[in-house]
């Protein structure tokens, strides 16, 4: 229905590879003091993050003391 009639020749994609050209790319822009501050500080408040996660977590995580004490009922105890 929309086929093309003349054959489109793809021999370009082989040749992709070796094509060097000769525009040189513009130098990247150097980051402010500001950018960069709020790159570092970004990063540690995401370190932050992780370690309090942790900390508040790792209770949570510890086998607890008394789940090995065999359990008494509340009936046992009053005879």
């Amino acid at each position: 229905m929309f086929g093309r009639r003349e054959p489109v020749p793809f021999a370009f994609l082989a040749e992709a590879d070796r094509f060097r050209s000769n525009v040189t790319p513009p130098p990247r822009e150097r980051s402010s003091v500001g950018q960069v501050a709020g790159s570092w500080l970004l990063g540690l408040t995401i370190v932050a993050g992780l370690v309090g996660s942790l900390v508040i977590g790792t209770p949570a995580l510890t086998p607890d003391q008394t789940a090995n004490q065999p359990q008494q009922s509340q009936a046992s105890d009053k005879r």
